[in-house]
């Protein structure tokens, strides 16, 4: 009985930490801070996109309202056939994982972006873009 209350203690040691590690390194929008993630858009992100529903035409397509909208879904913006076909709708998790390395979540995208390394800048800009509908 000794032994088993061990154990048990010990599985439940080893548990609470285990949770942590669920998705080690993701940037959910509920933790970031969409102040300080405008800033990274305007930094990182505004070059090619616009965060408005409608404004000057650039490289990518807006980025207004994406939470929610299919891949490839922009009306009149050319997509690759790879951002076409990916085949699912952009929420604070899947866009944490492509600004995390775009090109390994949807080979052959044409995104010249290396996606952004830091989960705190991640975590943020996936805040703000989340809040722009």
């Amino acid at each position: 009985m000794k032994t088993t209350t061990r154990m048990l203690a010990l599985l439940g040691a080893l548990a609470i930490p285990g949770l942590a590690m669920i998705a080690p390194g993701s940037a959910l929008a509920s933790d970031g801070d969409a102040a300080a993630g405008k800033t990274v858009f305007q930094r990182q992100c505004a070059t090619c996109h616009i965060d408005a529903a409608e404004g000057p035409r650039r490289l990518g397509p807006t980025l207004f309202g994406l939470i929610g909208r299919k891949t490839g879904a922009v009306e009149g913006f050319r997509y690759t056939e790879a951002n076409r076909s990916a085949g699912f709708t952009w929420t604070p998790e899947k866009l944490d994982e492509y600004l995390r390395n775009p090109r390994a979540m949807i080979p052959g995208t044409n995104m010249a972006f290396a996606g952004i390394r830091s989960d705190k800048d991640r975590a943020d800009v996936v805040s703000y873009i989340n809040g722009i509908k």
